[in-house]
């Protein structure tokens, strides 16, 4: 992604996940959420909750990966929020704030990685803004259908139009790395593992 100009990594010590052994990649449905404006009690007194990402499991295809704008300290999601977007296919979640019931998310095979985990409920302190519309993770834009690949190193986000020029430099990183892996175990002289600077 640096070779090709493209800035899209985020480390997993800023979204930490649920489940280290997970690995994800797939689509991005995206949701962005706001602080709410009103008051705790003011909202819990009217009893509507501000958050609105059932709107996005609703348009959710098999092999999604929810991605939240969200907010920090709260949950944007939490367990019947990932169990239904589970049941509507969704392989996995980035949320860029608070997430909640992550044990639960990770029992039903729900890889979360969130900024903070949180038991305080979003419901009443947090609007979903829009859906399916472009969202900041950690100073990345992400568009709706953009690439998103996860694992217990990190998230990266991959351009959708970009996608295929970064798996074709990834493979031939890949192989590249094997070749002096093997060369490595071979007993090669390091000086002969120094690849050339290029220009």
């Amino acid at each position: 992604m640096d070779e090709l100009g493209i800035v899209g990594a985020v480390p997993a010590a800023v979204l930490r996940p649920n489940d280290p052994k997970a690995r994800v990649v797939g689509r991005a449905l995206t949701v962005r959420n706001v602080a709410a404006a009103a008051p705790v009690p003011e909202k819990v007194k009217a009893g509507i909750s501000g958050l609105g990402e059932i709107e996005a499991h609703n348009l959710a295809e098999p092999g999604d990966v929810l991605v939240v704008q969200g907010v920090d300290q709260v949950s944007n999601l939490g367990g019947m929020s990932a169990t239904i977007g589970h049941r509507q296919g969704e392989i996995g979640a980035i949320v860029d704030g608070g997430a909640r019931d992550v044990d639960h998310s990770r029992a039903i095979g729900l890889p979360v990685w969130s900024k903070s985990v949180s038991p305080i409920t979003g419901k009443w302190r947090v609007e979903t803004v829009a859906v399916n519309k472009p969202v900041a993770i950690c100073g990345v834009t992400v568009n709706p259908g953009d690439l998103v690949l996860a694992d217990e190193t990190g998230v990266c986000f991959i351009p959708r139009e970009r996608a295929s020029e970064v798996l074709q430099r990834a493979r031939r990183n890949a192989a590249a790395e094997k070749l002096r892996e093997e060369k490595i175990a071979s007993g090669v002289p390091i000086s002969e593992l120094i690849a050339p600077k290029t220009k």
